[in-house]
């Protein structure tokens, strides 16, 4: 870590800010709108009507905004603290994991991304109906079902490699 520049540090510490505020954001997120609905079926709870709904769909937009623009500006941050580091992955077993972990969730979580747009899109630009926005948050839940929590799971590990950084292989001297 020594070896680090300036630069680099900087992009690893923004990286490490945005991936624990994009965590915190969908995790908020997910919460919320698991509460909307019956343990089955997607269901709305008997509470959630159509006089309440869009209010809710307006106070929600934000928390999908938040996750929709923290998650490039992490990956974002995330590559340049790799290209300007250009510390070697077969010795920094660290990197590594994080690597291949980010990598493989991210197409997965840009296709969830157009459907945060799809959402952020009809509750700002359109008279939106909320049938259409309920049913984009039901596609959003059904299409990769449980990936939002591994997801979470698995970003939360990254921000732990990134801190303590393990696996290192230490050189000779």
């Amino acid at each position: 870590m020594k070896s680090l520049g300036l630069l680099s540090k900087t992009f690893l510490f923004t990286s490490i800010l945005l991936g624990s505020l994009w965590i915190g954001g969908y995790l908020f997120r997910l919460v919320v709108f698991y509460q909307l609905f019956e343990e089955e079926e997607f269901a709305l709870r008997p509470f959630i009507n159509d006089q309440n709904l869009p209010g809710i769909f307006m106070v929600l937009r934000s928390a999908v905004a938040m996750t929709l623009i923290l998650f490039p500006l992490f990956i974002l941050s995330y590559i340049s603290f790799l290209v300007s580091s250009k510390i070697n992955l077969k010795q920094n077993g660290w990197l590594f994991i994080i690597t291949i972990l980010i990598f493989i969730t991210f197409p997965f979580e840009l296709y969830l991304m157009t459907i945060d747009y799809d959402i952020i899109f009809k509750i700002n630009y359109s008279s939106f109906s909320t049938d259409d926005v309920l049913s984009l948050v039901i596609k959003r839940f059904k299409v990769l079902s449980s990936f939002p929590i591994i997801e979470l799971i698995c970003y939360s590990n990254v921000i732990y490699l990134m801190i303590f950084q393990p696996l290192k292989i230490k050189k000779a001297e």
